[in-house]
């Protein structure tokens, strides 16, 4: 494959192989493609051109990153990642033509909506009314609980966290059979348990374990405001949401999941990747435990605001009062 950029390169290329593989005559091929002998034998015995020595090397780069990490890596985050690892600088266009030559892309991951209706015990409003930049840790926390198919089975596993908003930093997850209040107000132990003294805005959707006078009662004893997103709209949670879908396209891909244990056990593997091992554009190629750590330990941490996205900017015009 042709990394480079080499006039009549291919005609080049049929006449070596088909020299060396038929033993046709250099002189008839030569003439019959319009090129000259002493054209061909100069690039024949080239020396390969730096750049494209470099694309090559790119190229390995960009194949190995994509098997390691399963296919999930589109050209923008290939190219940071490639970059944060190989402290290389390399464009985000060049990646791109090369991951086309290559036949490279990451996967697309199919959205699912579903809604069903219920009658809550309590209910909150929407306090953080989609504003979802952080200036610090602990001011603003997002959940959500999400499920996963046991292969094999009619059987479901259930994932419920708690996420940061500053950081996307997973606070605290838990893993269970059954989707019921002990798997929230475990997660909820946890995330407390990891931030005795935080104090965030908490928010979630309608579910019926956030609803409760329970968790209502759990969270103002802390000293949390409690914010909820308003029935239907998905967009309030935006960014849990973004995270299940990231976790459930990304996780299939660099796991073998077969059974329940399996299952279990990759999604515990991908909750640490998240955490630790995988960098987030928007966090200028840092991974969420690093920026944590970062703010935690700085007197005014380091700004990260969301970019513009204009779908939802056109979505807010068209259906937003």
């Amino acid at each position: 494959m042709r990394l480079g950029k080499q006039r009549n390169e291919s005609k080049y290329l049929a006449v070596k192989y088909f020299y060396e593989e038929k033993q046709w005559s250099i002189n008839w091929m030569c003439r019959q493609l319009n090129i000259s002998r002493a054209a061909y034998y100069k690039w024949l015995n080239r020396s390969l051109p730096e750049q494209e020595a470099e694309n090559i090397k790119l190229a390995g780069l960009i194949k190995e990153y994509d098997g390691r990490f399963g296919h999930i890596l589109g050209y923008r985050r290939m190219t940071g990642w490639i970059n944060h690892f190989n402290h290389t600088s390399y464009s985000k266009n060049r990646v791109h033509r090369i991951m086309k030559k290559l036949g490279i892309r990451s996967v697309i991951r199919k959205k699912k909506k579903k809604y069903q209706p219920y009658k809550p015990e309590t209910v909150a409003g929407n306090k953080l009314n989609r504003d979802f930049n952080a200036a610090k840790p602990n001011e603003k926390w997002s959940t959500d609980v999400t499920e996963f198919k046991i292969p094999g089975t009619e059987k479901k596993l259930y994932l419920s966290a708690v996420f940061d908003l500053y950081d996307r930093f997973p606070v605290a997850y838990a893993v269970s059979g059954r989707n019921d209040n002990k798997l929230v107000f475990d997660t909820y132990d946890r995330a407390l348990k990891e931030n005795p003294d935080a104090k965030p805005v908490f928010h979630s959707d309608r579910g019926y374990q956030y609803t409760s006078r329970v968790f209502r009662d759990m969270l103002q004893k802390q000293g949390m405001e409690q914010s909820m997103s308003r029935v239907g709209h998905c967009i309030d949670n935006g960014p849990t949401e973004g995270l299940w879908g990231i976790i459930k396209s990304e996780m299939y891909c660099m796991y073998e999941i077969v059974d329940e244990k399996s299952l279990r056990s990759a999604i515990d593997g991908y909750m640490k990747f998240y955490a630790e091992e995988r960098p987030q554009e928007r966090f200028l190629c840092k991974t969420p435990s690093e920026v944590r750590r970062e703010a935690l330990s700085a007197e005014n941490p380091v700004q990260y605001p969301i970019a513009e996205n204009k779908r939802i900017k056109a979505y807010k015009a068209k259906w937003c009062a």
